[in-house]
């Protein structure tokens, strides 16, 4: 079978199997003057309770799966999103590395015995952000198996937590980090500029390849399907000018984000788990801001990271985003955050 074939064999397997997938896009932009931008969106089917808080370094932390947690103490601060107040969804550090977490319907994860060191998936994403400061050293230590990652149920529903991770990093190096068939499996390159969903991140490069010679200005798919919002992101972070004007270049990846979000409300006939953007957000790793909108609220806004107190030993905050993210802010927001005791990370009984 020809590359071409087998990518639409894929397509095709794929579409057949999609009907509980839950829709993100992340983007990373590679622009003039060392500039790099990640930007993601958060589709979900119901309010996932976002809010963004402010760790600070020096934080003690273990991985929430009782006895044989992994520990350690936070070596850099970092601006977050919080999912249902019990995991971090998505982030960026004062080093300026960036972590993501989307949904992957294929995941599965090793058995947890307690022989080996765990860590609750809740905490995935907080422990890339509290332990690292590019992608290289994180690969680095991954590959290590450190820990054992261990799911559990989302918040209010009756299936397991299959997530991908993602990280970027001020060079713009990036890289894909998916257990398939219980087995790490650490996707390491600058040019993975893009993570979606379903299919496997394997299979994505395939169908994506597929589209790059039939040409992003001949033709683009345009369905609200992973693979689709892949192949149109893949082409748009590349085709928008590569501007040194850093308003530009945060406007221009909106729209890329934009394009590849599902617009708010929609449904798709037995495919109920494709999903809303609820919210996107957007790291600007080189003047370390760090970007949020919400689909329900008129303002972006964002918080400036250089000015915050990431010093051990300075307060928890959290910028409380209200029901669906309703709240409205303006500007630097970092002066709407209020002093508060950080959330308790979804573990083991």
């Amino acid at each position: 079978m020809s590359k071409w074939g087998k990518a639409i064999a894929v397509a095709l397997a794929w579409a057949l199997a999609s009907g509980a997938v839950d829709a993100c896009t992340r983007i990373v932009y590679l622009g003039n003057d060392n500039d790099v931008i990640t930007a993601r969106s958060m589709d979900w089917n119901a309010d996932i309770e976002t809010n963004l808080w402010i760790f600070p370094r020096g934080m003690a932390r273990n991985g929430e799966v009782g006895p044989s947690s992994v520990q350690w103490t936070s070596r850099y601060g970092s601006v977050i999103a919080s999912g249902y107040e019990v995991s971090t969804t998505d982030g960026m550090n004062e080093a300026g590395l960036a972590a993501n977490l989307l949904w992957l319907v294929e995941s599965e994860y090793p058995k947890f015995d307690g022989s080996q060191p765990g860590l609750a998936i809740s905490l995935w994403a907080q422990y890339v952000l509290d332990n690292f400061a590019t992608v290289k050293e994180a690969v680095d230590a991954l590959r290590r198996e450190p820990f054992v990652l261990v799911t559990d149920k989302v918040p209010g529903q009756d299936r397991l937590a299959t997530v991908h991770l993602s990280m970027s990093d001020a060079s713009g190096d990036s890289a894909i980090v998916e257990y398939i068939g219980g087995k790490q499996v650490i996707h390491h390159d600058r040019k993975y500029q893009v993570m979606t969903n379903s299919p496997r991140f394997d299979d994505q490069l395939a169908l994506n390849a597929y589209w790059k010679e039939i040409g992003g200005t001949v033709m683009l798919p345009g369905t609200n399907r992973s693979a689709d919002r892949f192949a149109r992101a893949s082409f748009y972070v590349n085709a928008i000018p590569k501007s040194e004007d850093p308003v530009v270049a945060v406007a221009g990846m909106f729209s890329v984000i934009r394009n590849a979000s599902v617009p708010f409300g929609i449904t798709t006939p037995g495919q109920p788990n494709i999903s809303s953007t609820r919210w996107r957000t957007l790291a600007d790793h080189k003047r370390k801001l760090y970007f949020f909108e919400s689909a329900l609220t008129p303002n972006v806004f964002w918080v400036d990271l250089k000015q915050v107190d990431f010093s051990p030993g300075a307060q928890v905050k959290k910028l409380d985003l209200g029901p669906e993210q309703r709240n409205t802010f303006a500007g630097n927001a970092l002066k709407d955050f209020v002093a508060s005791p950080p959330f308790k990370f979804l573990g083991l009984p």
